[in-house]
């Protein structure tokens, strides 16, 4: 090869040699000559030098042969990841089987990800049973990002989770809600299961809203039951490590017998779906009745498929998905939220004296709580922000997947790793709030910097980015109303001897460990009031 060069460069400069000694007319030339040889030199040069090789992965624990960290994941993984960037700093790699797992527990590196590098990390590493449950992949969460996913986002933002579709149906939550204020008046003096009764709550109302004009009496109370069973297996299972997502050629196996079940729950669901929507199309002009009766996101989304763009159509396989993330995604987000914010409440008898005192203000004691006052209870507000600080709704938001290698942190987040970004470590990062651990409603009343848009690395429970929460607005809605009435409504005491217990279960969904069993005492002046 040295050989080649050499007699490649030298003959051309012998042949200018000879040439300027026999004449200067051809000087021009000459010159042109030797830049375009200067050139080529470079080019050559440049062609050789070894190139700069790329940063390496981020570090972390070293793990087995093959199985890598696997064997070692603690099955609280907010906790256990927070732990490990102690050691190894806010961006690490685990190991996983055949995935690489990159962690993210700083405002910074979070930024890089969701906004710097937003469009490279806007897709998903979709789990089997993400996309058993999920009619393959077709809704919102794990759709990839391109015009299929805007559309869906469009859908959902735009059409049907907007604040005017939202007003639209305020009947249909408000009713659901009277009638859980009415349930808890019934078991005044005993124990009620908190989280179970705001499940039920939240299902009924999304199921109410989404549906609430065709489904009706006992058939409707029946669905709620049957949708809480199998929303609670489907929220396992989404959290259940499976071998067929970190070995995917042992998939077609499936070990565990993940897909399977997954597979079997989606399909009840989709039963349900169809009898829904078969219901409906029989209605005359897809609707009948009163206006409040046959106003819901299913009238919506079946004229949105009969009106819809031609290029990216909404298919009744996208409404179904779109059902189904509502139905599973919606459900314990809220429920378990009201959850930790009662008990945190709890644990603070001044905090709950005054988000009661705030609320009566506004409300007063002879009247009961609309949606209308929840933007005139500023103290509650902070409370709803505190709690999604301590126990964001999913601590390590939906994991996303880069399309291409990227520098992130000053290491290389390599194609199709599968990135977890610990909000939960962020928002309780000493570095950036004081007291992390305490639960104070009171930082964030005054500050309008911390909100839940996204914009700000430090406080985003939410999520950022083009892959943020698109129920953002229904979530807050739903949180403010419940926990509004149910503070407006009752005074909450424990059992006789029992004590607040406020620690997490991890999962695809941040759960209170053990259940707020907890004693309601009415605080309104007329029974009327409860009915």
């Amino acid at each position: 090869m040295l050989q080649k060069l050499t007699t490649l460069f030298s003959e051309p400069y012998s042949w200018w040699f000879q040439t300027t000694t026999t004449t200067t007319s051809s000087l021009p030339f000459l010159l042109l000559t030797t830049t375009f040889l200067l050139l080529l030199s470079l080019s050559w040069f440049l062609y050789l030098k070894p190139t700069t090789p790329d940063p390496p992965l981020p570090p972390g624990p070293l793990g087995l042969p093959i199985l890598g960290s696997l064997p070692f994941l603690d099955p609280e993984l907010h906790t256990h990841f927070s732990t490990l960037s102690q050691t190894h700093g806010p961006i690490l790699t685990l190991r996983l089987g055949t995935k690489i797992g990159i962690v993210i527990s700083s405002p910074s590196i979070s930024r890089q990800i969701l906004k710097d590098h937003d469009v490279t990390f806007a897709n998903r590493d979709v789990p089997v049973a993400g996309r058993e449950a999920a009619y393959g992949g077709s809704d919102i969460v794990w759709t990839p990002y391109g015009p299929e996913w805007r559309m869906l986002r469009k859908v959902c933002v735009r059409e049907m989770l907007s604040n005017a579709t939202l007003d639209s149906v305020y009947g249909l939550r408000r009713r659901e809600l009277r009638r859980t204020i009415q349930y808890f008046y019934s078991r005044v003096g005993s124990r009620v299961n908190v989280g179970e009764q705001m499940f039920l709550t939240v299902m009924n109302v999304i199921t109410n809203m989404l549906w609430g004009g065709t489904v009706k009496g006992e058939e409707r109370g029946k669905m709620g039951a049957e949708f809480r069973q199998v929303v609670a297996e489907m929220t396992e299972l989404l959290g259940k490590p499976n071998l067929s997502d970190f070995f995917p050629g042992l998939a077609r196996f499936d070990l565990q017998g993940v897909q399977k079940q997954m597979k079997g729950l989606a399909k009840r669901f989709d039963l349900i779906f169809e009898n829904i929507i078969d219901q409906r199309l029989k209605m005359d002009g897809h609707g009948s009745g009163t206006a409040e009766e046959s106003a819901d996101f299913l009238q919506f989304l079946l004229k949105l498929k009969d009106d819809g763009d031609a290029k990216t159509p909404l298919t009744i396989t996208h409404l179904k998905a779109l059902l189904m993330d509502m139905v599973v995604g919606g459900t314990d987000t809220t429920s378990n939220t009201v959850e930790f914010a009662l008990a945190e409440m709890m644990n603070k008898s001044q905090v709950l004296r005054k988000a009661q005192q705030e609320v009566e203000t506004v409300v007063g004691k002879d009247n009961i709580v609309e949606e209308s006052h929840i933007h005139k209870l500023p103290y509650l507000y902070a409370v709803m922000k505190e709690t999604l600080r301590l126990h964001p709704a999913l601590p390590l938001l939906v994991p996303h997947c880069p399309t291409e290698s990227c520098i992130v942190g000053g290491y290389t987040v390599p194609k199709g790793a599968r990135v977890f970004v610990n909000v939960w470590a962020v928002h309780r990062d000493p570095s950036v709030w004081t007291n992390p651990l305490e639960f104070d409603p009171e930082r964030f009343l005054g500050d309008s910097k911390w909100d839940y848009s996204g914009n700000d690395f430090n406080y985003f429970p939410f999520g950022s980015g083009r892959r943020i929460c698109a129920g953002t607005a229904m979530a807050e809605r739903m949180f403010m109303f419940s926990l509004a009435s149910l503070v407006h409504s009752f005074d909450w005491k424990l059992p006789e001897g029992e004590k607040l217990d406020l620690e997490e279960k991890f999962g695809i969904v941040l759960k209170k460990k053990v259940p707020l069993v907890a004693i309601p005492t009415p605080r309104l002046s007329d029974p009327a009031l409860y009915e």
